[in-house]
């Protein structure tokens, strides 16, 4: 196998530099005892050396202090892998820092699969423990579930029991760790929100605007696909607030407003040019749309070739259904947004390609394919074609590189071509996906749109066997083994 060179809104403005006083420290000796005393616990696993840990602590130590009071109580606690927490990490089959795990007690429950900022960390935590959709039984508990700053789902039943609170129940526990339930089946409450055997989505205050409803009911019967996608299709609103933590939420084809995103400081500022992409982008809804922060985003402004974004505007970046990238190069008004739109909807624009310049001379053997000029050098070349997707910096892609080079003096005489693609500073195509370094892809000459991951050896033997092997051809230097051949009398 290749070796590897290796959503919600903000809570509060977090500190920089949070204290640990309400994170539970635990030993071998107290890990037992202490979490036998508390309902819910979730347990860092860590090692003080740790960059990630050092990283995470803060935010930890932010969330713990966000807890405070919550009901059911939600404990943080965390265990030095390396002093007097060995055992219990030996137990738990801690093998990487940091490790997250849920307990109920003493118990362990689950691993730990959330986000790593104190918000979504409170988030996710609170959807793990006690029921996925919590009972309002009065006007004030009601009043109090929608005064939060967060989405809010509320099913309103005068039977709890109906087909359609079932189907409430299966989605709340479904989506439980990312959207807030609530359910009604009080006559009170009832009578004084008007609502009754119905789904309702609340949009927080926050993002309360004059271009969507405040809130949405659904009209939809009691099938569990059918609620699943309204509340997953309108979570978000027309213009999604996208951060770290939900940025796997928006799809393609996306279209992403960047500039200084911050509910926390500056909520008024925030809204002003949201408001402004939701009143174009509610014309669109082929698109989906988000703002976020430039700052939270700068490596996708950075994949756009954008290394600065100076003044307050928004920067506008999508991407289509393809995945091909497309940038608002004018500065942003409410009019030359729409009119981008109304270009990329009609396909008139020309798509932004990261791309180192096209090699002067290429005459190697090892070809060096770009962006630029990957349909030559790979895609339409007639021959089959080993491709390495490289980093500069990748120790591993080091070592390969004169394995490499002497497999394209190797090959020279073949029907097939061995090719370098730098995938830090150019856009790698479609089909292709490069998540580690190197990569390589074997692409056959009749099946270009279909190639093969390369999970092979990286010594040269391994590189001839394998191709002489897939070759669409047998070559002409190598039997179908890999073993070199005997030239023919009329070759000497």
């Amino acid at each position: 196998m290749l070796r590897k060179c290796l959503t919600i809104l903000p809570l509060l403005l977090l500190g920089v530099f949070a204290e640990e006083k309400d994170v539970l420290e635990l030993t071998d000796e107290t890990f037992d005892s202490e979490l036998e005393r508390h309902e819910n616990t979730l347990v860092m696993f860590y090692a003080p050396w740790c960059g990630h840990c050092k990283r995470l602590k803060p935010e930890y130590a932010k969330a713990a202090e966000l807890l405070i009071g919550n009901e059911p109580p939600i404990t943080l606690a965390k265990v030095d892998c390396t002093e007097a927490g060995k055992e219990t990490c030996n137990k738990y089959s801690v093998n990487g820092y940091p490790t997250l795990k849920i307990f109920e007690r003493n118990e362990l429950r689950s691993d730990y699969n959330g986000p790593r900022e104190a918000p979504g960390i409170v988030k996710y935590m609170k959807a793990q423990v006690g029921p996925a959709s919590k009972e309002l039984t009065t006007p004030e508990t009601h009043k109090a579930f929608l005064d939060v700053e967060e989405v809010g789902v509320v099913g309103y039943f005068e039977k709890d029991d109906s087909p359609l609170a079932a189907t409430f129940h299966i989605i709340a526990k479904k989506l439980r760790e990312k959207v807030r339930f609530a359910h009604v089946s009080s006559k009170k409450v009832l009578d004084e929100v008007s609502h009754k055997n119905t789904i309702v989505l609340y949009r927080p205050k926050v993002l309360h605007n004059k271009f969507e409803d405040k809130s949405i009911v659904y009209k939809g019967g009691d099938s569990v696909t059918e609620l699943n996608d309204f509340v997953t299709k309108n979570y978000h609103g027309i213009a999604g607030v996208r951060t770290r933590d939900n940025a796997q939420d928006f799809k393609n084809p996306l279209v992403v407003a960047y500039y200084n995103v911050d509910y926390a400081k500056n909520a008024k500022g925030t809204n002003y040019w949201r408001n402004r992409i939701i009143k174009v982008a509610k014309n669109f809804p082929e698109y989906s749309f988000a703002v976020a922060s430039k700052d939270d985003f700068q490596h996708e402004l950075n994949d756009f070739g954008i290394d600065y974004v100076k003044g307050d505007k928004p920067v506008i970046l999508a991407r289509d259904v393809k995945n091909r990238k497309f940038i608002l190069k004018e500065e942003f008004s409410v009019d030359v947004f729409e009119a981008f739109l109304k270009d990329l909807q009609a396909g008139a624009l020309e798509p932004y390609l990261k791309s180192e310049p096209v090699p002067d001379s290429n005459t190697g053997n090892v070809k060096v394919a770009v962006a630029k000029n990957f349909d030559e050098v790979v895609t339409n070349n007639n021959k089959d074609t080993l491709i390495e997707f490289y980093a500069p910096w990748c120790g591993h892609c080091k070592k390969l590189a004169p394995v490499f080079d002497e497999l394209g003096d190797k090959l020279e005489h073949e029907d097939v071509e061995i090719v370098k693609f730098d995938a830090t500073a150019n856009d790698v195509p479609v089909p292709y996906e490069v998540r580690g370094f190197p990569t390589l892809f074997w692409a056959p000459k009749d099946a270009k749109n279909s190639p093969v991951k390369y999970e092979g050896g990286r010594e040269l033997d391994d590189f001839l066997k394998y191709i002489a092997k897939h070759a669409t051809n047998e070559l002409k230097g190598y039997d179908r083994k890999g073993k070199e051949t005997q030239p023919r009398t009329d070759e000497l």
